[in-house]
């Protein structure tokens, strides 16, 4: 059995003190840091001599300050361990904080007129107190990452079907690599999904495995993702998990919709959902997405024509042939375009393609060759360097691609395509996107559809941004590139 709790578990009661803790010796550094500039350094008003005052009155406002601060920060939920919280949402509860007792300490100043006091002091402890709160959770976030990144505090799951929700599950934790969860695979009984794999996510069988999944891989919790209807045998299953020691969680059915997709209203205690399906992107964020685009194209281009033109030089010198590849391409809504590259392939490359697909057993919808015998040695480099893409650039101005989006297929791959792999045609193709940091070549075919579909009904500014800014560490250190 396995009752032993996970480390996520484990990690979760160890570090239930340390940052209060922290974050109490945080508190007091600030205030000697704000003593220090207010009467050694004396910014913005000097000090007169009636004026200057040891540290050690300020202590008892100290402690009061930093008491204040815990029971806030408790009260908030701060010190609980929430999945997803983004930095900005700390520093905003922080900075709640920070204002709730600066106000208090503040009052009570007024109340106890002490001897010396310097209200501009109480300022710069202020600004000191959450720049280094706010410092210390970054440092908790690159130590997390670093831990989760060598599997220490990773939540091994288990997702029971893989339907609609289930793969939605999939999506987020294959996107999502820092909420620390790792699929190691599903249970369902329906034969044509539970014995296929799904990428690198394995398919187990039937849920009359479960156990033995469970015990076999180590399994610290399970996802059941079945519908409504199924509710004995959802119970069932919940059972059986409680017996063998691990946590359970069920997905809520609400027309097979992610939770984003539904709007909760309230009608005289009776709660409404409304729904608003996200298949695309709407008008606004489409001219958002271009403006972006277009700006970055811009600001770039002087350094893109002069990289370009290397390139182009030294694919000229080494062979006969065009120096650009033009190929047919599927894009947002199926229509075909024509992509542009760097040519890295021997010009008649195309007419091999079909019989090195078979005879190295490849995936149709995806064929990548390791060592592709037609690449030449231009092409070697300018692929394990990503430069061959440089030419999207053009199908970017011309609104056939975005910067960021799911890679665009060919139209033989997209003719293997089964429905739901359909849905990542559904918005601009891009040059980069989850699956380039993800992987590159290294991601299977439906890992890929589980990360673009994620990308669809997650999109925004911020995630295209750090999308880009993640693929420039790939491409410099060639990552899955080939």
């Amino acid at each position: 059995m396995n009752d032993a709790p996970s480390y996520t578990q484990q990690e979760n009661t160890a570090s239930r003190w340390p940052l209060p803790l922290i974050d109490f010796g945080l508190v007091c550094v600030a205030w000697l840091i704000a003593y220090w500039v207010r009467y050694d350094l004396q910014l913005i008003r000097p000090v007169t001599e009636s004026n200057v005052a040891e540290f050690g009155p300020y202590i008892w406002f100290m402690l009061i300050f930093a008491a204040w601060l815990f029971i806030n920060y408790r009260g908030d939920g701060l010190y609980r361990r929430v999945r997803g919280r983004t930095w900005a949402e700390e520093v905003y509860t922080l900075t709640n904080g920070v204002t709730n007792a600066t106000v208090l300490t503040m009052a009570l100043s007024f109340i106890l007129q002490p001897e010396v006091f310097s209200r501009l002091m109480l300022v710069y402890v202020a600004v000191a107190a959450v720049a280094l709160l706010a410092a210390a959770r970054v440092i908790q976030r690159i130590v997390r990452a670093n831990l989760r990144g060598r599997g220490i505090g990773v939540d091994r799951v288990l997702i029971i079907g893989v339907g609609e929700i289930g793969q939605s599950v999939l999506r987020v934790m294959l996107a999502r690599k820092e909420l620390g969860y790792y699929p190691v695979g599903y249970l369902d009984d329906d034969p044509e999904r539970g014995e296929v794999d799904l990428g690198r996510v394995r398919g187990f069988g039937s849920t009359a495995s479960l156990a033995e999944v469970v015990r076999e891989h180590n399994v610290d919790m399970v996802v059941i993702t079945l519908r409504w209807e199924k509710y004995d045998r959802i119970m069932a299953l919940i059972r059986e998990c409680e017996v063998l020691g691990v946590q359970v969680f069920v997905v809520p059915d609400v027309f097979q919709l992610n939770m984003k997709q539904v709007r909760v209203q309230n009608l005289d205690g009776i709660p409404l959902l409304g729904v608003s399906e996200r298949t695309t992107l709407h008008r606004r964020e489409r001219i958002v997405k271009r403006v972006i685009d277009l700006s970055l194209v811009t600001l770039a281009s002087p350094l893109l024509l002069l990289i370009g033109g290397a390139v182009a030089l030294a694919i000229r010198l080494e062979s006969a042939g065009p120096v650009l590849y033009r190929q047919p391409r599927v894009g947002e809504n199926g229509e075909v375009f024509h992509i542009i590259k760097f040519r890295s392939m021997i010009p008649d490359a195309d007419k091999y393609r079909q019989e090195l697909i078979e005879s190295h057993e490849l995936d149709p919808r995806r064929p990548k060759i390791e060592h592709d015998p037609r690449i030449t040695r231009v092409g070697h480099f300018i692929r394990r360097t990503s430069l061959d893409e440089l030419p999207n650039m053009l199908n970017v101005v011309l609104g056939h691609m975005s910067l960021v989006g799911p890679r665009p297929p060919t139209p033989d791959e997209v003719a293997l395509y089964e429905p739901w792999h359909r849905q990542r045609l559904n918005i601009l193709p891009g040059i980069t996107g989850l699956w380039q940091i993800s992987g590159r070549s290294e991601v299977p075919f439906e890992e890929m559809c589980l990360l673009d579909i994620y990308y669809i009904e997650n999109w925004s500014v911020r995630l295209d941004l750090q999308i880009l800014m993640m693929t420039v560490p790939r491409v410099l250190l060639r990552q899955g590139a080939y």
